[in-house]
């Protein structure tokens, strides 16, 4: 079939894209569901640091590749053996889990080696690509590739929900919560009563804000722009302050998200957190980034250090539970949104994310 999607051309070009125009909207051919996929019609979808990170090349993938991994939409095919009904509403996840690895016997602690191989090679897990231009095949990015009017996905890569949850919410949960809210619930772990401290208040991070707040935790977030702080003590944190506040209050925490993906960040983060305490850290700074910390106070102090891909989530297992805590009215996710906009919107929705200054701006189909 043909539909519309946003392709990254190159993930060399420098910013502003507003300019440089990496991202362009067009035409394309989509194939039909294999065994065990669906066709999405999808409603919206996010733009997060993941996909930042693939156009500035923190992340090289292969290329030409349709863009976009966070994401709902409403199943309107079912390949052979799909156990999805057409009509449902789903999430898609960035990770898709097999099921039968090893890594997925980790209870969400390791990604999924089926998943990730097939993410890094730019094709779904049956196998292949579903996506063609000009004749030319065209990479999916982690599984998904939203950024389009509809999307081929693997049933490994989306959670069914109900019709009570409306698109931007559900949009949220595939990537932004699972990550965010995986890191509190899932990595970190605290302790009824403790305190939680979140180094990074964009998407990700800022609903690792609201689930600690949804969960009864003391919540403090640290972040160099003060919008976001203001918006960090709307949605229920004790304290907000930026990177040199924190240190100069010398503020401790026995559990530190750390959420922007630096490692100026995530040296904030450690230094943060309370002896006999946790650093979980879910950023993905350039391969190259290298963080300093002192070994004697890993030692000294008891501390722990976590690294947290996708909230060690396991998605079919912990949507739900995001979905309960958003019904009961505890879990304000529409806070999470920055703006509404439409694919030939995202060179300057990129530029707005790149700059600090965005939350989540989601694509409305």
């Amino acid at each position: 079939m043909r539909i519309t999607g946003a392709v990254l051309e190159r993930c060399d070009a420098p910013a502003p894209y507003a300019e440089s125009r990496p991202v362009t909207v067009g035409p394309l051919e989509l194939g039909p569901p294999r065994a065990g996929e669906v066709l999405v019609r999808i409603e919206a979808a996010g733009l997060c640091h993941s996909d930042l990170s693939v156009v500035d090349g923190n992340r090289v993938r292969p290329v030409p590749m349709l863009l976009g991994h966070e994401a709902s939409g409403i199943v309107e095919v079912t390949g052979p053996g799909a156990r999805l009904a057409v009509g449902q509403r789903v999430v898609m996840t960035f990770l898709p889990r097999c099921g039968q690895c090893a890594e997925c016997a980790t209870d969400g602690r390791l990604p999924c080696s089926v998943g990730s191989a097939a993410n890094g090679a730019g094709t779904l897990v049956g196998g292949g690509r579903r996506l063609r231009r000009e004749g030319q095949e065209v990479h999916h990015h982690l599984g998904v590739s939203a950024f389009a009017s509809h999307a081929v996905v693997s049933e490994t890569s989306v959670v069914p929900v109900d019709d009570d949850v409306p698109p931007d919410i559900a949009a949220l949960l595939g990537c932004a919560v699972l990550t965010g809210g995986g890191a509190v619930v899932n990595a970190g772990r605290p302790a009824p009563g403790d305190r939680v401290a979140v180094v990074g208040l964009g998407g990700v991070g800022m609903a690792a804000l609201l689930v600690a707040v949804a969960l009864g935790h003391e919540v403090v977030g640290v972040d160099a722009v003060p919008a976001k702080l203001e918006l960090a003590r709307e949605l229920g944190a004790a304290a907000a302050v930026g990177p040199l506040e924190a240190a100069e209050q010398r503020l401790r925490a026995p559990v530190v998200i750390e959420a922007a993906g630096s490692a100026r960040a995530f040296e904030t983060a450690y230094a943060i957190t309370a002896p006999g305490g946790t650093t979980v850290t879910v950023g993905l700074p350039h391969p190259d980034a290298r963080a300093s910390i002192s070994p004697l106070s890993l030692t000294a102090e008891a501390r722990t250090v976590v690294g947290s891909y996708l909230g060690s989530a396991v998605p079919s297992r912990d949507i739900p539970r995001y979905v309960e805590l958003w019904r009961s009215g505890r879990l304000p996710l529409d806070r999470l949104v920055s703006d509404r906009i439409t694919l030939d919107d995202l060179p300057a929705a990129l530029d707005r994310l790149a700059s600090g200054a965005a939350l989540r701006q989601l694509v409305m189909f």
